[in-house]
C-alpha cells in the first residue's frame, strides 16, 4: 500500500515516514501542496497524510478542491488545531480522519492503515490461493491451517500478488506498490524478498516466475 505524506517539518516528516515504512507501507515524501498536486496526479495512492497547516496553505482548502475535482483518495490531516470546531471543518472539507499534535505514532500507523483498507474495500479481507489464506485485516497469512511468519515488507509484496491471484504481476507494479520512491528499482531487492517469500510458504511453489513480466501467485505448475 502507497502512501502520501505532506508535511513541511523536515524532522517531523521523517519520523513519521519511517515508522509508515517499518510498518511495510511505501511512503512518498513532499513539504508543500504544490508538489503534493504533482504527486497525487502521478500515483494512485492508496491514503494521503496531510499537515493542516503549510506554509503554502490550508490543506483543507486543497483537499476540498480535490473532492470537487472527485479525487476520492482517504485523508488524514494533522494539525495542532484541536477544538471540535476545527475537527468539524475538517471533516467537512473532506477530510476522512483527524489527528491532533502531538500523537502518538502507533495510533498513526494504524489509523493510515485504516484509511488504507477502506480504500481496498472492493477487495475480499481474505484471499485464498490453493491452501494459502491471506488475511489483509488481521495481516496475518496461512499455509495449510499454519501460521507464517512475515516480515511487514514480505507480507506487502504477497499481499499484491494475492489481490491479482493467477494474473502476472509485473516487477515494476510490486515495486510501485511494495516500495517508495526511494527505492532502488534497479537493484535485486524484489528477487530477494520473493526468493525468501518461496522459502517460507514451502511446497508446492506458489509464486511463479513470469519470465520477461515478473510474477504470479496460482497453485500448482503456473508457468
Amino acid at each position: 500500500m502507497r502512501v502520501l505524506l505532506v508535511e513541511d517539518d523536515e524532522n517531523l516528516r521523517f519520523g513519521v515516514a519511517a515508522a509508515l515504512r517499518a510498518a511495510g507501507l511505501a511512503v512518498d515524501e513532499v513539504a508543500d501542496l504544490p508538489q503534493a498536486d504533482e504527486a497525487l496526479f502521478i500515483t494512485a495512492y492508496d491514503c494521503a497524510v496531510f499537515d493542516r497547516m503549510l506554509p503554502s496553505g490550508d490543506a483543507a482548502d486543497f483537499v476540498d478542491g480535490l473532492r470537487r475535482a472527485g479525487q476520492g483518495v482517504p485523508v488524514l490531516f494533522l494539525t495542532a488545531r484541536d477544538t471540535v470546531a476545527d475537527r468539524v471543518e475538517g471533516f467537512a472539507r473532506g477530510g476522512d480522519d483527524y489527528l491532533v499534535k502531538p500523537f502518538a505514532v502507533p495510533e498513526l500507523v494504524a489509523r493510515v492503515r485504516s484509511l488504507c483498507r477502506r480504500a481496498a474495500t472492493v477487495r475480499p479481507p481474505v484471499h485464498r490461493v490453493g491452501d494459502l489464506e491471506v488475511d489483509t485485516a488481521r495481516r496475518q497469512v496461512r499455509r495449510a491451517g499454519v501460521l507464517l511468519t512475515l516480515t511487514s515488507r514480505e507480507f506487502a509484496v504477497l499481499e499484491v500478488l494475492a489481490a491479482r491471484a493467477d494474473q502476472a504481476v509485473t516487477r515494476a507494479e510490486l515495486v510501485e506498490s511494495c516500495w517508495d520512491e526511494m527505492a532502488e528499482p534497479q537493484s535485486n531487492v524484489l528477487e530477494v524478498l520473493v526468493s525468501q517469500l518461496r522459502r517460507k510458504l514451502g511446497a508446492p511453489a506458489l509464486i511463479h516466475t513470469v519470465r520477461g513480466v515478473g510474477y504470479r501467485l496460482a497453485p500448482g505448475d503456473a508457468r
